[in-house]
């Protein structure tokens, strides 16, 4: 056994992972290491949560401009807020599996259209009242409502009826969805009094914490929620988000000890920054991708040979080697990879080729004017980089683009979604119907690229009634090629999530939906 985990360690040092690292997370999971030459065995330990102390996260993704409505949750620190005071009606686990949550059960129809969700009683919201059916409801049909602007309105558009039944609530669809409780486990769909339909920024909710105070793009703080329904989560007796943007200032802040965990580490320093006594730098892959995106109802962007042009101008190994240190892997200007059910890897790959780029541009008839793509360091790690190098490959084709930095506060409200070529990111989400739905159909709030195909449109729809496995592989697989020929999305790499922690976390597990455990780190980590 000494030889063999002498073996593992040397392996591990290999592939940047400390051996401290690896023990003290081997810890955290209760897995056994030999000490000497002990064998594994019944000496092995397994760490129970512990309760009490104040867990401060360093966050990227706060701006001055971020709002408590779950609606509008557009980007980390947003996304880290709603998982801290709200709940949805279901989860969905790191083996993407969905577990009961606020709905404690459900049924579906023999044909898929008409779902039961038996809602858990006995809850109570922050402010003391009890969550009922009718609060779920109410959540529903306000974030089906167009005025909402809310980020889950491309799922929610499927519904037809929402109805109470008693102590459950009861979704009609337009046709069968079997992802439909995959759907709904979207970290917007926060349930709230009265729906949240009077004050959609009172953060009231059934979470395992409550708001304190907020400072957007300052610093949030909450405090334990003692009547929380779910009483195996949220450990400490309180959680501190503080906004720091900077990646340096982050690394220094987890490194310094004045917080215990960070998110967003850039790759470049990440097998660094794993060397570092009692820092622990956690990554896993799963379906975040780092993007480029064209409005396609916008010129120049509307001219298809002009985007194409683009797509083959892209050099994506050299992003994925140079951006993100081979913590990921080449995208295809589709948002859904090998890490989704149902992937078809039969698409064409698109590799770098000036001579095709600039071939398409000349045909776009472009007049040669600079095609401007705006940037901040904020949209991704490492995106005024891979911008730059985009330019040069680019140019290299005879397009003539050219980046432009913009600051980092401001930038998902009024640059991405609203200026017509820009650098972003997607975390991913579990199933490719909520990817489509979320951010390629025609009518989301969220589709970033105004992506417009009324036949895309119509595969989504069935796609999600068809029950035929095989089928809706080829219906997707259908759908991937319109968007790949048609849209506005250059995708050039899928990243992994790279997160650190301190020694005195425990608990960290590995999760793929998203980065910081899949948002739960607070909620399912305790201090050792």
């Amino acid at each position: 056994m000494k030889d063999e985990l002498a073996i593992l360690l040397d392996r591990l040092d290999a592939m940047g992972i400390t051996r401290r690292g690896f023990m003290g997370r081997a810890a955290a999971f209760g897995v056994a290491t030999a000490l000497g030459t002990t064998a594994m065995g019944g000496a092995a330990f397994a760490q129970e949560p512990k309760r009490g102390g104040i867990l401060k996260m360093g966050l990227y993704g706060g701006e001055t401009t971020d709002t408590l409505d779950p609606g509008l949750a557009d980007s980390p620190v947003p996304f880290s807020i709603n998982r801290q005071w709200g709940d949805t009606v279901v989860n969905v686990t790191a083996d993407g599996q969905i577990e009961p949550a606020l709905a404690e059960s459900y049924s579906v129809s023999d044909d898929g259209k008409v779902w039961t969700f038996a809602i858990r009683q006995g809850v109570k919201f922050h402010d003391g009242s009890d969550m009922t059916a009718e609060d779920v409801a109410a959540t529903f049909r306000r974030h089906s409502d167009e005025n909402s602007k809310s980020g889950a309105l491309g799922i929610m558009q499927g519904i037809a009826s929402i109805e109470v039944d008693g102590q459950n609530v009861v979704l009609t669809m337009d046709t069968g969805n079997a992802d439909l409780p995959y759907l709904l486990s979207d970290y917007h769909l926060l349930i709230q009094p009265g729906g949240g339909v009077d004050n959609p920024t009172a953060a009231i909710g059934t979470g395992p914490y409550k708001v304190v105070s907020a400072e957007p793009g300052v610093r949030y703080v909450f405090e334990r929620n003692a009547d929380d329904w779910n009483q195996d989560r949220g450990y400490y007796d309180g959680v501190e988000i503080i906004v720091i943007n900077d990646s340096t200032a982050r690394t220094a802040a987890l490194q310094s000890g004045q917080v215990h965990m960070i998110n967003r580490i850039d790759p470049k320093v990440a097998k660094l920054l794993s060397r570092a006594p009692g820092v622990n730098v956690t990554n896993v892959s799963g379906r975040g991708h780092y993007v480029f995106i064209m409005h396609t109802n916008t010129a120049p962007f509307d001219n298809k040979d002009l985007r194409n042009a683009l797509k083959w101008a892209i050099n994506r190994q050299e992003l994925v080697d140079k951006i993100l240190d081979g913590f990921g892997g080449v995208g295809n200007d589709i948002p859904i990879n090998a890490a989704y059910p149902l992937f078809d890897d039969s698409l064409e790959q698109r590799e770098y080729n000036p001579e095709k780029a600039a071939a398409l541009y000349k045909s776009s008839g472009h007049d040669g004017s600079p095609i401007e793509l705006l940037v901040a360091d904020g949209a991704f790690p490492g995106a005024v980089d891979a911008a730059q190098l985009f330019q040069q490959t680019a140019q290299a084709a005879g397009i003539p683009l050219e980046v432009k930095r913009v600051p980092d506060d401001g930038y998902w409200s009024d640059v991405w979604n609203v200026k017509p070529f820009c650098a972003s990111y997607w975390g991913g989400r579990p199933v490719q119907d909520q990817m489509y739905s979320t951010a390629y159909l025609s009518t989301a709030d969220w589709n970033d690229t105004k992506f417009n195909n009324p036949e895309f449109d119509a595969l989504l729809l069935e796609a999600r009634a068809e029950t035929d496995t095989a089928k809706r592989k080829e219906i997707y697989s259908k759908m991937a090629q319109i968007l790949w020929e048609e849209g506005g999305l250059i995708c050039p790499m899928f990243n992994d999530f790279i997160d650190a922690h301190g020694d005195a976390i425990a608990g960290w597990q590995e999760d793929p939906n998203y980065e910081m455990m899949g948002g739960w780190a607070s909620q399912k980590t305790w201090f050792a």
